[in-house]
């Protein structure tokens, strides 16, 4: 048996399954439905949550899986924003989860690797008036889910973006301390900055987010089930993680943001890509051995 695999079937969508043997570990993902992975396994346990209706209805939202949020992180005021004198609607964390990516290239080489592109087009462009690529490489390898992304410009003036992941895990509780070395975090709940100390924050009780707000490393760790422990590593600049729920759901958003809500209006903290430049990065997740 070769030591990792690649298959593809339907189920609403094509779906491409990459597999590593010797770690019994996979994930899922649709290319057409947003770029999005819906499943994640290592070891033998599965980490994501999915909601397979939504998956299912190409209208809704998928509440689930690990969406792709790009150019903008969460949500804009009145869902608008204003650039070069010119105003412009983006839903809620952007464009890209929304739209088909195309299937590059796959490999099995040292890895299970799948690279995936999305271009601009005359839609995106009618909220994001930006000639961007994304090219993201999905790689499954000891265990580890790996995103690789690069984000091409190629307009004739500075691209700004503040990308970011929303991963759904599977959650049989929602009071959890998390390891990380960030000693504050902002509570959308009552509007106010909060010091942390590894306490734990529980979110069945926060109908809104809380953001982790100043960690100098790019890695938290935490436990949201029984036997289950999840680390995710990621580049510099993802400076902020968003922890968020809904009650009576099982499952809890750990999600690496490169700015806070809203900042195409503030424009405080906007990565900008040079024309013609690339900005590249990564996020790590993987399950912790207990």
């Amino acid at each position: 048996m070769k030591p990792y695999e690649i298959r593809t079937y339907q189920d609403s969508y094509e779906i491409y399954e990459l597999i590593e043997h010797s770690t019994r570990s996979w994930f899922k993902i649709a290319p057409e439905r947003g770029g999005i992975v819906i499943s994640f396994g290592a070891n033998g346990q599965e980490l994501l949550y999915l909601d397979k209706a939504t998956f299912d209805d190409p209208n809704a939202n998928i509440r689930g899986g690990i969406p792709v949020l790009f150019p903008i992180s969460g949500q804009l005021a009145e869902g608008a924003y204003e650039w070069n004198g010119q105003r412009y609607s983006m839903k809620n964390h952007g464009v890209a989860r929304v739209r088909p990516w195309r299937v590059e290239s796959t490999d099995t080489g040292d890895s299970a690797a799948i690279t995936l592109t999305l271009a601009s087009d005359a839609e995106t462009r009618e909220s994001y008036p930006f000639d961007f690529e994304l090219s993201f490489t999905y790689r499954l390898k000891n265990g580890q889910l790996i995103i690789e992304q690069e984000y091409r410009n190629g307009s004739a003036e500075p691209m700004p973006m503040y990308p970011g992941f929303h991963p759904y895990f599977v959650a049989d509780r929602k009071a959890l301390a998390y390891e990380t070395d960030a000693t504050k975090y902002f509570d959308y709940n009552d509007g106010t900055e909060k010091s942390y100390d590894g306490r734990v924050i529980d979110l069945d009780k926060l109908p809104e987010s809380v953001v982790f707000l100043n960690a100098q490393r790019r890695d938290i760790t935490f436990s949201p089930a029984e036997r289950l422990v999840v680390r995710m590593t990621y580049g510099e600049p993802f400076k902020y993680v968003v922890l968020w729920s809904v009650s009576g759901k099982s499952f809890v958003c750990v999600e690496p943001w490169m700015a806070k809500t809203d900042e195409l209006n503030r424009k405080q903290e906007l990565v900008e890509v040079p024309a013609g430049g690339v900005h590249r990065t990564f996020l790590t997740i993987s399950r912790v051995s207990v």
